[in-house]
């Protein structure tokens, strides 16, 4: 049981228990979180850009019957299902920034944002960082063969598919550090913003 409130210049009591005003944000600091989010936001369309860049560029690399075809190889596979798996994240995140940055809130709860966010920035990071690893290693391979010598266009669009699956893991790991510094800040503060 509540214990009743003192009154004060002739109130009545109310059977109702105070409610707390709402968290306080200067604008100042409702201007740092909109551009905070919009830096976010920024990360991932440009991961988006360049991850399905990538994954195009995987998937039209193909000369004709005679050249060799990028689903001829499981590395090459494994670039192109890890670049379409990022796009789709990296929209997914987009929207849920959008969100964020027009509604003012997160599109989970909060916890589970700051915790969705950064664990599958840091899975999708690694997942990136080895398929473009395992296409680079086969890509340097085939130069050393006669591969790269009988079609050498397969090779070139290769290895631009390749770097712009580590440009998308770079800009991928950029919003993995953002998304960990709201995680830090919700372990220390209670809320994902150290305002």
């Amino acid at each position: 049981m509540l214990s009743p409130q003192p009154l004060r210049n002739g109130e009545t009591p109310s059977p109702h228990p105070r409610i707390p005003p709402p968290h306080f944000h200067s604008t100042v600091s409702v201007q740092k979180l909109k551009r905070f989010n919009s830096l976010i936001l920024v990360f991932r369309l440009a991961t988006f850009c360049f991850s399905l860049t990538s994954a195009v560029f995987t998937l039209t690399n193909s000369r004709g019957s005679d050249s060799p075809h990028w689903y001829d190889f499981d590395a090459f596979r494994y670039v192109f299902a890890a670049n379409a798996i990022v796009t789709l994240y990296s929209l997914f995140e987009m929207a849920a920034s959008v969100w964020e940055i027009s509604r003012g809130a997160t599109l989970f709860p909060e916890v589970l944002q700051v915790w969705f966010d950064f664990g599958h920035d840091q899975v999708f990071a690694y997942l990136l960082l080895s398929a473009n690893s395992a296409g680079t290693a086969l890509a340097r391979t085939l130069k050393g063969g006669d591969t790269c010598t009988v079609s050498n266009a397969f090779c070139v669009q290769s290895y631009i598919a390749i770097s712009l699956g580590f440009a998308g893991f770079a800009f991928l790991g950029l919003s993995s550090l953002l998304s960990g510094f709201r995680v830090v800040c919700f372990i220390i503060n209670g809320s994902r913003f150290h305002l």
